[in-house]
């Protein structure tokens, strides 16, 4: 691939705060960065890129995906009806190093054929020091923009701060090392350490925040446990105290709906959030549960808020709030996510300056033809079949609609690695019948 690419003639979303959308226009990327956008640009020794009848936008970021569960995707939550009695937790002790390697990259992989750029990996599997070298090894061979988030079983400091580290130095350059904890009770002890760590390190701190535990957000707040350097994670059940506190603290918010309401967790307080000026990134959190894709959450977090507005509007409530619009949304999905996960400043726009994370998705299928609205399209009508290139620094991923991976090996790796963690863990898979379980 030439050090220069001209992607001619499409739609051109930027979705930056200083840069105009186009009907038509091209984005010239060098070196890995976005260095023009503009209408009949020229660039010698640059690759082109046809673009006409193509949207041209930021990739998606996906601020919260437990990537090692993408073995198991579509399985379902254990007691959810014909699926085994088994969680994830289970499961994820049957994990070696390659079945780690397997399914990271199958599941990145996955990412990327969908149009995400970057991913924020949940890893809270028991990992050794190879399981963890796996995890980063797929995350390199990937070649998408990633944060590895910590937050498996661990020690104490000072154990822990000599994994981050060690982490730190294993990660390449395209993957960002934070620390992930859990907030599952009412005493905020844990956090209190693990927010102490994060600063020390200057890693950013992600925590899975929920139902479990109402007026504990609060509690964080008061002992100045939250900034805008912590993301947390789900928020269903917060009571209005605790969104009160996020908003001031202005700690980041990740959602994911899909995921959300299909396991259990809760609605997620999307208007809530939206009330309080809280502007959200989006996940897929768990394949098992949700689809891997962000199209899928788009059209969940749309649908919620409107579902929203309507019932109060049935309840003969006054002072409805606005309708999310699909600028709204779309911005969710990158760069309001690209700000939830500190990346903003690199990626989650189309900008001068900023790193060549896109994607060219397709209009003239017929699953989306014609388009009346373009950011309408992406949000209500399109799917990952409509994804045809993607780029992450200026590096192609996938061309023409084909990943630029080793497909079959990923898969074989994965089909290995899947059948090896069902028979340790007491599964059989029934390949006569497709897979089923």
């Amino acid at each position: 691939m030439s050090a220069k690419t001209l992607l001619r003639g499409g739609c051109v979303l930027t979705l930056g705060a200083k840069t105009a959308n186009h009907a038509a226009a091209d984005v010239l990327i060098a070196d890995g960065m976005v260095a023009e956008v503009g209408a009949g640009l020229r660039a010698r020794d640059a690759e082109v890129v046809d673009a006409t009848d193509t949207i041209v936008m930021p990739g998606f970021v996906d601020t919260h995906r437990h990537v090692w569960r993408s073995l198991f995707r579509n399985l379902g939550e254990p007691g959810s009806g014909a699926e085994p009695p088994v969680s994830a937790v289970d499961l994820g002790e049957h994990y070696g190093a390659e079945d780690v390697y397997a399914a990271t990259l199958i599941g990145l992989l996955g990412a990327v054929e969908a149009g995400i750029t970057t991913v924020v990996d949940w890893c809270d599997l028991p990992l050794d020091d190879a399981s963890m070298d796996a995890a980063l090894q797929a995350h390199a061979d990937a070649g998408l923009r990633t944060a590895f988030v910590h937050a498996g079983p661990r020690q104490a400091d000072p154990a822990t701060r000599q994994r981050l580290a060690r982490l730190s130095g294993a990660a390449g350059s395209s993957t960002t090392i934070a620390l992930g904890s859990e907030l599952g009770g009412t005493d905020p002890g844990q956090i209190a350490g693990d927010r102490e760590l994060a600063r020390d390190l200057g890693s950013p701190l992600h925590v899975h925040a929920g139902s479990r535990s109402p007026g504990a957000i609060a509690r964080l707040a008061e002992r100045g446990l939250l900034d805008a350097e912590v993301t947390l994670v789900h928020c269903s059940g917060l009571d209005d105290g605790d969104l009160d506190r996020v908003a001031s603290s202005k700690a980041r918010v990740s959602l994911a709906p899909s995921s959300e309401m299909a396991s259990g967790l809760g609605s997620p307080p999307i208007q809530e959030l939206i009330d309080r000026g809280i502007r959200p990134g989006l996940g897929v959190d768990d394949e098992r549960v949700a689809p891997g894709d962000l199209f899928a959450q788009m059209r969940a977090t749309i649908s919620l808020q409107h579902a929203t507005v309507f019932e109060r509007k049935l309840a003969g409530k006054a002072g409805l709030p606005k309708l999310m619009s699909t600028r709204d949304v779309i911005r969710f999905a990158t760069i309001e996510g690209a700000r939830v996960v500190g990346l903003a400043a690199l990626t989650g726009s189309i900008e001068p300056g900023k790193q060549a994370d896109l994607v060219v998705l397709r209009t003239d299928r017929p699953n989306i033809f014609p388009i009346n609205d373009p950011i309408g399209a992406v949000v209500w009508g399109m799917d990952t079949s409509n994804v045809d290139w993607v780029f992450v620094a200026g590096r192609p991923l996938m061309r023409g609609g084909a990943l630029e991976a080793n497909v079959e090996q990923a898969r074989n790796l994965a089909t290995t690695a899947q059948h090896r963690v069902a028979t340790t863990a007491g599964l059989a898979v029934d390949t006569a019948s497709g897979g089923a379980w």
